[in-house]
Protein backbone atom coordinates (compact mmCIF):
# COMPACT_ATOMS: atom_id res chain seq x y z
CA UNK A 1 0.00 0.00 0.00
CA UNK A 2 1.29 3.38 -0.80
CA UNK A 3 2.14 5.72 1.85
CA UNK A 4 0.61 9.55 1.13
CA UNK A 5 3.13 12.49 1.57
CA UNK A 6 2.21 15.71 3.14
CA UNK A 7 4.40 18.49 1.28
CA UNK A 8 4.03 22.03 2.90
CA UNK A 9 5.28 24.58 0.10
CA UNK A 10 6.56 27.79 1.24
CA UNK A 11 4.83 30.78 -0.87
CA UNK A 12 7.58 32.96 -1.43
CA UNK A 13 6.86 35.98 -3.91
CA UNK A 14 8.87 36.44 -7.38
CA UNK A 15 11.40 39.44 -7.08
CA UNK A 16 10.16 42.20 -9.21
CA UNK A 17 12.86 43.17 -11.56
CA UNK A 18 11.87 47.27 -10.99
CA UNK A 19 14.34 48.60 -13.90
CA UNK A 20 12.38 45.97 -16.71
CA UNK A 21 9.17 45.92 -14.86
CA UNK A 22 6.42 48.81 -15.68
CA UNK A 23 5.41 50.51 -12.42
CA UNK A 24 1.22 49.87 -11.11
CA UNK A 25 -0.38 52.94 -10.37
CA UNK A 26 -1.78 53.19 -6.35
CA UNK A 27 -4.44 55.11 -5.74
CA UNK A 28 -4.06 56.16 -1.82
CA UNK A 29 -6.72 57.25 0.49
CA UNK A 30 -5.43 59.20 3.73
CA UNK A 31 -7.19 60.41 7.05
CA UNK A 32 -6.31 61.39 10.06
CA UNK A 33 -8.17 59.03 13.45
CA UNK A 34 -10.05 56.96 11.24
CA UNK A 35 -10.57 55.08 8.13
CA UNK A 36 -13.05 56.23 5.03
CA UNK A 37 -16.51 54.52 4.85
CA UNK A 38 -16.51 52.31 1.90
CA UNK A 39 -20.12 54.44 0.43
CA UNK A 40 -17.62 57.35 -0.71
CA UNK A 41 -15.77 54.68 -3.12
CA UNK A 42 -19.41 53.96 -4.32
CA UNK A 43 -20.69 55.26 -7.75
CA UNK A 44 -17.91 56.44 -9.61
CA UNK A 45 -16.81 58.17 -6.47
CA UNK A 46 -13.80 58.58 -4.53
CA UNK A 47 -12.32 60.38 -1.35
CA UNK A 48 -10.87 64.05 -2.02
CA UNK A 49 -7.72 63.64 -0.75
CA UNK A 50 -6.05 60.92 -3.02
CA UNK A 51 -2.44 60.40 -3.34
CA UNK A 52 -1.32 58.74 -6.55
CA UNK A 53 1.87 56.37 -6.17
CA UNK A 54 3.80 54.50 -8.52
CA UNK A 55 5.11 51.07 -7.60
CA UNK A 56 5.23 47.74 -7.63
CA UNK A 57 3.89 44.29 -6.09
CA UNK A 58 6.73 43.86 -3.89
CA UNK A 59 6.38 47.67 -2.25
CA UNK A 60 6.00 46.83 1.44
CA UNK A 61 4.26 48.54 3.94
CA UNK A 62 6.97 50.33 5.34
CA UNK A 63 7.98 51.71 1.33
CA UNK A 64 4.54 53.21 1.51
CA UNK A 65 4.76 54.45 4.81
CA UNK A 66 8.11 56.44 3.62
CA UNK A 67 6.12 57.69 0.62
CA UNK A 68 3.41 59.17 2.54
CA UNK A 69 5.74 60.56 4.96
CA UNK A 70 7.45 62.43 2.08
CA UNK A 71 4.64 64.30 1.15
CA UNK A 72 2.81 64.63 4.63
CA UNK A 73 5.17 66.79 6.76
CA UNK A 74 2.43 66.32 9.84
CA UNK A 75 2.92 62.30 9.35
CA UNK A 76 6.97 62.53 10.15
CA UNK A 77 6.96 62.58 13.69
CA UNK A 78 8.26 59.88 15.84
CA UNK A 79 4.93 57.35 16.98
CA UNK A 80 3.05 57.67 14.50
CA UNK A 81 0.05 55.00 13.22
CA UNK A 82 -0.52 54.14 9.70
CA UNK A 83 -3.54 51.51 9.19
CA UNK A 84 -3.58 50.15 6.07
CA UNK A 85 -6.35 48.77 4.53
CA UNK A 86 -7.17 47.34 0.96
CA UNK A 87 -10.53 48.36 -0.64
CA UNK A 88 -11.87 46.26 -3.33
CA UNK A 89 -15.25 45.98 -5.17
CA UNK A 90 -17.60 43.68 -4.66
CA UNK A 91 -17.44 40.14 -6.20
CA UNK A 92 -20.77 39.67 -6.65
CA UNK A 93 -22.84 42.95 -6.77
CA UNK A 94 -22.46 46.76 -6.53
CA UNK A 95 -20.14 48.42 -3.71
CA UNK A 96 -16.80 47.85 -2.27
CA UNK A 97 -15.77 46.52 1.03
CA UNK A 98 -12.49 47.22 3.26
CA UNK A 99 -10.05 44.60 4.71
CA UNK A 100 -7.50 45.51 6.64
CA UNK A 101 -3.95 44.48 6.09
CA UNK A 102 -1.59 45.60 8.41
CA UNK A 103 -0.04 48.56 10.52
CA UNK A 104 3.41 50.40 10.72
CA UNK A 105 4.65 52.74 13.50
CA UNK A 106 7.08 55.81 12.42
CA UNK A 107 10.60 55.27 14.71
CA UNK A 108 9.34 51.46 15.42
CA UNK A 109 9.70 47.83 13.85
CA UNK A 110 6.59 45.86 13.11
CA UNK A 111 5.72 42.73 12.14
CA UNK A 112 3.69 44.12 9.16
CA UNK A 113 6.45 46.44 7.73
CA UNK A 114 7.54 43.90 5.63
CA UNK A 115 4.55 42.78 4.09
CA UNK A 116 4.04 43.65 0.42
CA UNK A 117 1.00 43.98 -1.56
CA UNK A 118 1.35 41.09 -3.09
CA UNK A 119 1.13 38.69 0.41
CA UNK A 120 -1.79 41.09 0.97
CA UNK A 121 -3.39 39.93 -2.09
CA UNK A 122 -3.68 43.40 -3.68
CA UNK A 123 -4.80 43.65 -7.33
CA UNK A 124 -4.72 46.20 -9.72
CA UNK A 125 -7.59 48.96 -9.33
CA UNK A 126 -7.80 48.13 -5.84
CA UNK A 127 -7.52 51.64 -3.57
CA UNK A 128 -5.83 51.71 -0.33
CA UNK A 129 -6.97 53.46 2.81
CA UNK A 130 -4.60 54.17 5.41
CA UNK A 131 -5.52 55.76 8.54
CA UNK A 132 -2.91 58.18 10.33
CA UNK A 133 -3.19 58.09 14.31
CA UNK A 134 -0.52 60.66 15.64
CA UNK A 135 1.90 59.71 18.52
CA UNK A 136 -0.56 61.63 20.94
CA UNK A 137 -3.51 59.76 20.04
CA UNK A 138 -4.22 55.81 20.94
CA UNK A 139 -2.97 53.74 17.97
CA UNK A 140 -5.73 51.88 15.89
CA UNK A 141 -6.79 48.94 17.33
CA UNK A 142 -6.48 45.79 15.56
CA UNK A 143 -10.17 44.46 13.41
CA UNK A 144 -9.87 40.22 13.14
CA UNK A 145 -8.71 39.81 9.27
CA UNK A 146 -10.78 38.47 6.55
CA UNK A 147 -9.17 36.42 4.09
Amino acid sequence: MAGLESMIVDEKPLPVDREKTCPLLLRVFCSTGRHHSTSEFGHGNVPSNELQIYTWQDATLQELTALVRDVNPETRRKGTYFDFALVQPEPFGPGYRMRDIGVTCSGQRNADDTLTLAQAKFNIGDYMDINITPPNRIPPQRRTRQY
